[in-house]
């Protein structure tokens, strides 16, 4: 890093940690929300954030060495995943939008025709929407 230093740019973060990246490289403006990710069980993202509160509630931290799946929306741990009769099955730890809703079932349709492709699925891929919404 130090034979580089000169050529990058350096940022802080709202604990005032230095944080590094290439100049030009592409940053998302501060307010735009963060696509729905679907995260396997037991993923780093969860387990491995210092500080864990800025992605999960401290009232669902268990499921994550529960070997929970989870839907980030915005970010954040907002739901569940699970694969039942052959679906996707998507249950949300909060109400959503109706936007929400619609962006998890986008990406969990995805996720289910990946997994029709790797033959953990039988075909049609689906997903089915267990919550409150």
């Amino acid at each position: 890093m130090a034979s580089v230093r000169d050529r990058l740019v350096t940022f802080r973060d709202e604990r005032g940690r230095e944080l590094i990246n290439l100049p030009g490289a592409p940053r998302p403006e501060p307010e735009m929300p963060a696509t729905v990710r679907f995260l396997t069980a037991f993923h780093y993202v969860v387990l491995g954030y210092q500080y864990r509160t800025r992605i999960i509630d401290d009232a669902h931290r268990g499921l994550s060495v529960a070997g929970a799946r989870f839907v980030l929306v915005d970010g954040r741990v907002s739901a569940t995943w699970t694969v039942e009769d052959d679906a996707v099955v998507v249950r949300p730890l909060r109400r959503f939008s109706r936007s929400e809703r619609a962006e998890v079932v986008e990406e969990g349709k995805e996720l289910a025709a990946f997994l029709v492709g790797e033959r953990k699925l039988r075909s049609p891929a689906k997903i089915v929407y267990k919550g409150p919404n």
